[in-house]
């Protein structure tokens, strides 16, 4: 992998630049559409690729793990050919999944021993085979097993916690060099800074993290709770420690304001299942603000989905007929809203990159914040 940083937002600590892998260019800024189980959810790939035009998406190790299994997958080629999906791809560790099995797991400095929610059946991750895992599945980045602490979190256990994710990273790093590649083309391994909102714990884990001199960054253990403050506070904490000639990637954030926040303050990667989560349920967002489709002030209002036309559902649907599609529980529905909030996310950052380059990504993101924070 290479990245090449761009430019830097003269009023901010925003950044434009550009990720290469073997799968084609990434242009930060960016979104990645969550594929959880080789899937983004409710969206063809032909819509994905020609309307919504990511460069990357997301998929999950602890879901693919457990569905479709590692030898269908590794038969298939790895998850680009099984998918039919031929640009970057990303996938988690499942830390965040075990991290959220609370009741059905147990964790050790070993590993982590975790029932699945599919049929109950006892699984163990540890450092090393969660990276054989992800050889297998084959995606251009891979992420270290780590720990994600909840919020509110002790801080003797945050502590711990870090601690054992360090250890684990350590694990992660010397079984990977005995691993050689699957399917052809190099991956590119990131590590993980932990330390829940204490910012001792945040710059000891960003100055271990630096020191491994990995191809890139991510920071994890982040809107898992916390007030939208505390997580912009630890973002500035470690991006004032990671390298700047290096991507940083804030795992499973967030809503479009809490991406431009932490883009000023020079993240570059972003995922988040709340564009089709919430699309699901009829919320669609806007430049000018959030939209509960279903609401009955929408029922015969014939304008579109949304006038800036980002994409074809955006002209070609109205309101009311979205709505309908809502109360009458047709499947469209939500396929519609999928659609278009992810198209937004995309958009959103396609924005401030233009806006970066140009100089004025401040002034810029001031008004969008202003103007998201409605509900229209």
């Amino acid at each position: 992998m290479q990245f090449d940083l761009k430019t830097t937002d003269p009023k901010s600590k925003a950044r434009a630049g550009v990720i290469t892998t073997d799968h084609g260019t990434i242009e930060t800024p960016i979104f990645m559409p969550v594929g959880t189980v080789g899937t983004v959810k409710g969206v063809h790939q032909s819509e994905l690729k020609n309307e919504i035009n990511p460069d990357i998406i997301l998929g999950n190790t602890y879901h693919l793990y457990l569905r479709p299994k590692l030898d269908t997958l590794e038969k298939a080629g790895g998850l680009h050919k099984f998918m039919n999906w031929d640009r970057n791809i990303l996938t988690d560790s499942g830390g965040y999944q075990v991290y959220s099995l609370s009741g059905r797991r147990k964790i050790k400095e070993e590993g982590v021993k975790f029932k699945s929610h599919i049929d109950g059946s006892t699984h163990f991750f540890s450092p090393e085979n969660v990276m054989e895992t992800q050889r297998t599945i084959g995606a251009d980045i891979i992420m270290a097993f780590d720990e994600c602490t909840p919020y509110p979190c002790d801080y003797n256990y945050a502590k711990r916690s870090m601690h054992m994710t360090h250890r684990w990273l350590n694990r992660c790093i010397n079984h990977l060099e005995k691993l050689p590649y699957k399917y052809g083309y190099e991956q590119t391994f990131m590590p993980i800074v932990q330390g829940s909102t204490y910012k001792d714990l945040r710059r000891q884990s960003a100055e271990y993290i630096a020191n491994t001199n990995q191809q890139a960054n991510a920071i994890g253990g982040l809107s898992v709770g916390e007030p939208a403050e505390e997580m912009y506070a630890m973002t500035e904490v470690v991006t004032a420690i990671l390298p700047e000639d290096k991507p940083r990637y804030l795992m499973g954030v967030g809503t479009p304001i809490n991406i431009l926040e932490n883009i000023a303050l020079g993240i570059d990667m972003f995922d988040c299942v709340m564009p089709t989560r919430n699309a699901r349920n009829g919320m669609l967002f806007t430049a000018h603000g959030s939209i509960n489709i279903k609401n009955k002030k929408w029922e015969q209002d014939f304008s579109p989905i949304d006038e800036m036309g980002i994409t074809w559902v955006d002209t070609m649907y109205s309101k009311a007929y979205l709505r309908h599609l809502f109360a009458a529980k047709e499947m469209l529905g939500k396929q519609i809203a999928s659609i278009h909030n992810l198209g937004f996310y995309l958009w959103l950052t396609r924005e401030a990159r233009k806006h970066i380059l140009a100089g004025d990504f401040a002034e810029w993101k001031d008004k969008m914040v202003k103007q998201m924070d409605n509900r229209l």
